[in-house]
C-alpha cells in the first residue's frame, strides 16, 4: 500500500474535516457528507432529501446551474451527488491542483443555493421522470417494494426518490426548512483523499464554508423490522423478479464481517455458491446475487434473482434450499481462507480509488468517530472462522422469517 497520512480537525462550529494524504496520487476526491437521508423524512416529506440534492445543483447567487456543472468538468474533473438512507453526499473528483475551486464550488452549493421557485417547478418534472424510469426497470423497482415491506410504515422503508404526490407538494418554504434543519456544520463531515495537504484543506474550508445558522442534531427513528412478509405483485414483466431477505447486522454488530464473508460465499460473484448452482449447474436464472445493507441500528441481508415464469417456483425453492444449507453445514477452513482473501482483495483494490478512500473515511467518521486503518481491518477479517460464519448464518438466515417480494406476470405460491 502507498504511505498515507490521516488527519482530523473539528472546527469551533462543529464542522468535521477528515483527510487521508496519498502523495503517489495526482487526484483528490472531496466529499461533503450530510448526516441526513430519506430515513429522516416525515411521511409528507418523502423524497425531500433527494429533491434537495437536486436543487443544490440548480444555482446560487454567484453561479448558475451550468457554471456549477462546468466548473470542474472544464478542468477534467467531475462533480456529482447521491442520496442514501442515512446520508447525502456531494462530491468532486479533480486533479490535486484544483483543490481550491473544488472547495469553492461545493461550499457555494451547500451554503448559498437559491431554491428558486421556477427551478423547483422544473426539477419536479425531472424527479417525476426519474421515478417513472425506476418503475420501468423491474430489477430496480423490486428493491423499493422490498424495502417498504421489510420496514413498513416508517421512513427507512420509504423510497429515496419519494412518491409523485409528495414531489408535487414541495415548495420553497418546506424545502428550505428541511435544508436548514440538516445542512448545518455540526451535522456535516467533509472528507478528502488523495494528494491533499490537510492544513491547506482546512484553511480553504474555513474561508469558503460560511454557515449563517446552526441547528440541533436530529436523531433518526428506530427501525422496526417485519418478518415473514410474502408479497406477489402481478406486473407485465417478461421475467419473474424475486427479492428475498431479512433484517441483519448493523454497522455496530460484532458479526458484521461474518455476514460479509457469508455474502461473498453465497452471492458475491461468478464463483459464488448461488451463481454456480442456480445458473451454471441448473440453468434456472440469468442473474442472481446477494446483497448487504448496513444501517445505524439494523441491516438487510438479501438475495435477488431473475428467472422465466415457468422456472420461478423451482428457482425460488432452490434458493431457499441453498440458504438452508448454510445453517446446517459448516464451511471448511480452506473455503473460509479463500473468502477472507476475497474480502481483503476487494478492500485493497478499492483503495486504489480516491473516491473509495474518501467514502470510507467519511463513513468511519460518521459511524465510529475514528479512523480505521487498513491493518486494523485486515486483522478483523483474519478473525473470521468457519464457526463464526455458521453462527451468523443461523442467526440471520432463518428461513421461516424471510421476507419475499415477487414481481411476475403469473402467480407463485411462496
Amino acid at each position: 500500500m502507498n504511505q498515507t497520512k490521516f488527519n482530523k480537525t473539528v472546527l469551533k462550529n462543529g464542522l468535521t474535516i477528515v483527510s487521508e494524504q496519498v502523495k503517489a496520487f495526482r487526484s483528490i476526491a472531496l466529499g461533503v457528507w450530510v448526516k441526513s437521508g430519506s430515513r429522516f423524512e416525515k411521511h409528507e416529506e418523502m423524497g425531500m432529501a433527494h429533491f434537495i440534492e437536486h436543487m443544490l445543483f440548480k444555482g446560487t447567487a454567484s453561479r448558475s446551474a451550468f457554471e456549477i456543472a462546468s466548473s470542474l468538468e472544464d478542468l477534467g474533473g467531475n462533480i456529482n451527488a447521491f442520496t442514501g438512507k442515512e446520508e447525502t453526499c456531494f462530491y468532486v473528483h479533480s486533479l490535486d491542483t484544483h483543490l481550491e475551486i473544488s472547495v469553492q464550488v461545493l461550499a457555494d452549493m451547500i451554503c448559498n443555493s437559491l431554491f428558486d421557485p421556477a427551478d423547483i417547478a422544473m426539477e419536479k418534472q425531472v424527479v417525476l421522470e426519474e421515478i417513472n424510469s425506476v418503475k420501468d426497470t423491474p430489477d430496480e423497482y423490486i428493491f423499493d417494494v422490498f424495502q417498504e415491506k421489510v420496514f413498513p410504515d416508517q421512513a427507512l422503508g420509504y423510497p429515496i426518490l419519494g412518491m409523485p404526490e409528495n414531489i408535487k407538494s414541495f415548495n420553497k418554504d418546506n424545502l428550505v426548512e428541511f435544508w436548514k434543519k440538516y445542512y448545518h456544520p455540526a451535522n456535516i463531515v467533509i472528507a478528502a483523499a488523495g494528494n491533499v495537504d490537510h492544513s491547506s484543506l482546512v484553511d480553504l474550508i474555513k474561508l469558503n464554508f460560511n454557515f449563517t445558522e446552526s441547528a440541533d442534531i436530529v436523531e433518526m427513528p428506530k427501525a422496526q423490522l417485519a418478518s415473514n412478509v410474502n408479497i406477489t405483485l402481478n406486473e407485465p414483466v417478461n421475467q419473474t423478479h424475486i427479492c428475498v431477505g431479512s433484517g441483519s447486522a448493523s454497522y455496530y454488530d460484532a458479526d458484521r464481517f461474518d455476514l460479509i464473508a457469508l455474502n461473498t460465499y453465497l452471492g458475491g460473484g461468478l464463483s459464488s455458491r448461488l451463481f454456480q448452482t442456480l445458473r451454471e449447474e441448473l440453468g434456472l436464472v440469468y442473474t442472481i446475487y446477494s446483497f448487504l445493507d448496513f444501517y445505524k441500528d439494523t441491516g438487510i441481508f438479501g438475495f435477488y434473482l431473475g428467472t422465466d415464469f415457468k422456472n420461478q417456483k423451482k428457482a425460488f425453492d432452490e434458493l431457499k434450499n441453498e440458504l438452508y444449507k448454510t445453517t446446517t453445514e459448516i464451511l471448511s477452513e480452506e473455503k473460509v481462507d479463500k473468502l477472507k482473501e476475497q474480502i481483503k482483495g476487494s478492500f485493497f483494490l478499492a483503495m486504489e480509488s480516491t473516491f473509495k478512500r474518501m467514502s470510507r473515511l467519511a463513513k468511519n467518521e460518521i459511524y465510529f468517530n475514528r479512523f480505521v486503518s487498513a491493518d486494523t481491518l485486515s486483522e478483523t477479517i483474519d478473525k473470521i472462522s468457519p464457526d463464526s460464519i455458521f453462527t451468523a448464518a443461523r442467526k440471520h438466515l432463518i428461513i421461516e422469517k424471510l421476507n419475499s417480494v415477487i414481481l411476475s406476470s403469473g402467480k407463485i405460491n411462496a
